[in-house]
């Protein structure tokens, strides 16, 4: 066999050319927010993205929307670009979820979109002509937990359960400078244990064991997770003249990109920077793959997908129907019960009246008997 070229034959040239392609397409990216309002999910997205991509809420009148008792989802759309290389972004915004006392089934609307976009890529797979596919599948998740320095809340633990098996789930500490950074250790310690506990899947950063500089990171990554987090898109003084985002406090400045002060650049890192492709992929090769393959098993080809009643609204009024459907019945039974009682007494009355008449028939029977023996005596004396 003949030796190759000196100078290779050009394959070591395949990465920049992929690299080209990649360039010339640009990326699209999904990443959606989930948590009580108030958490300020807004700000952080605009802040990891250091642009203006939605308005903050206003809470003013969400006492409006109270009586629906239903989690929306928002989409927002934007492309970006840095250094010649767009990203077309969406943000999946969840208003209203763990806003109510009673928050029964309000995950159900975040978990049917998940699938639902899982579903809505594979029908488009299975049509004949596959041009430009409209694609919508969540590559991240960031979940905001409130600072509370206790654990996780009931809730939490329920939809993290049902995120963690469909999503790349990111766990997020909502507004860490509310906490010393004692009780924010503590605190993260408490999360961490929940989860294992209960078996909540999150994301893992790949680890390259031939990359050491890589491994290490992706080591740093996870270990910092759930991620301490303070958003502001505002420029504040610090005391020694720096101008910074973060947040101005009487007893100083807590700064956004300080990793002393939280995880927001490790954050970044994370869906940015170093993992928003294996973000990309694991959503491609692991959570779209097992969708398919669950749905692929129980229905043929081209079947539309069995619709699931799982609104909260229909919920409420089917147990309204039933609670009153059970009124009903109980109230027929209770007339029912009443009546038999009646007709129970009546034949007891009957009965003693038609016991009353027999012994009066007998006692005039013996009497009757009485008479005819009497006569019969009066007639032989005579």
């Amino acid at each position: 066999m003949a030796a190759p070229a000196v100078g290779g034959i050009g394959i070591a040239n395949l990465p920049n050319q992929r690299h080209k392609i990649v360039a010339k397409r640009g990326a699209h990216f999904t990443i959606m927010v989930v948590g009580e309002s108030g958490l300020g999910k807004t700000t952080l997205i605009n802040t990891l993205f250091s642009t203006e991509l939605s308005s903050s809420k206003n809470y003013s009148r969400r006492h409006v929307k109270q009586l629906d008792k239903l989690t929306e989802v928002e989409i927002i759309k934007a492309e970006l670009e840095e250094k010649s290389f767009k990203v077309k972004l969406t943000v999946i915004d969840t208003p209203g979820f763990g806003d109510y006392v009673n928050n029964r089934d309000s995950w159900s609307p975040i978990i049917d979109f998940i699938d639902d976009q899982h579903e809505t890529y594979m029908r488009q797979e299975q049509q004949p002509q596959r041009g430009e596919k409209t694609d919508l599948r969540v590559h991240a998740c960031l979940y905001f937990i409130r600072a509370t320095g206790h654990t996780l809340k009931p809730l939490d633990i329920e939809i993290m359960k049902r995120l963690g098996t469909r999503v790349n789930l990111i766990p997020v500490i909502a507004k860490a400078d509310t906490l010393t950074q004692g009780d924010l250790a503590n605190f993260k310690q408490r999360i961490r244990a929940v989860i294992a506990a209960q078996n909540i899947r999150i994301y893992q950063p790949p680890i390259d064991p031939e990359d050491t500089q890589s491994a290490e990171h992706a080591r740093l990554l996870a270990d910092a997770m759930p991620f301490s987090i303070i958003g502001s898109t505002e420029d504040v003084q610090t005391a020694d003249g720096r101008t910074v985002k973060g947040r101005q406090y009487l007893w100083g400045v807590a700064e956004v990109e300080n990793e002393n002060h939280c995880d927001f650049r490790k954050l970044r890192s994370l869906v940015i920077r170093t993992h928003m492709l294996d973000l990309i992929s694991t959503t491609e090769e692991s959570h779209y793959e097992n969708y398919r393959q669950a749905q692929m098993e129980t229905r043929k080809f081209g079947e539309p997908k069995v619709k699931k009643l799982d609104n909260p609204k229909f919920k409420e009024e089917e147990e309204g129907l039933r609670r009153r459907f059970t009124e009903q019945v109980k109230a027929e039974e209770a007339r029912f019960r009443q009546w038999e009682q009646h007709l129970i007494a009546e034949r007891d009355r009957l009965n003693k009246d038609l016991e009353l008449a027999h012994s009066a028939v007998k006692q005039l029977e013996a009497e009757l008997d009485n008479l005819q023996v009497g006569y019969g005596r009066g007639s032989q004396r005579r």
